[in-house]
């Protein structure tokens, strides 16, 4: 599995995140599987986006697309983001039996 970590400010939280959400099916069709969404307990905004995607091929070309450029643009994303594109490593899901 790939995944796709993006930093980046925003003006508003709530402008972004109601922008973020109408377009989840533009990211399912894309490949994405499946996200988390974090903001800084310093900062609310200071976002960060962790999203899952079938392919390394899928996840750059969306993330390079002009359709998210506009669409950050629209969501009051403040400069350019930080993107990195990461593999699991390792995975460990702790319980209370653990």
């Amino acid at each position: 599995m790939v995944h796709v970590l993006i930093r980046h400010k925003v003006a508003d939280y709530g402008r972004w995140k109601e922008a973020f959400d109408s377009h989840l099916t533009n990211r399912k069709r894309a490949g994405e599987t499946g996200y988390h969404v974090f903001h800084s307990m310093e900062d609310p905004h200071d976002i960060v986006v962790l999203s899952d995607w079938q392919t390394i091929e899928e996840a750059r070309k969306f993330i390079n697309s002009d359709d998210l450029r506009q669409r950050m643009k629209e969501a009051g994303v403040q400069g350019n983001p930080d993107i990195q594109y990461l593999e699991d490593a390792r995975a460990v899901h702790r319980s209370s039996a653990d």
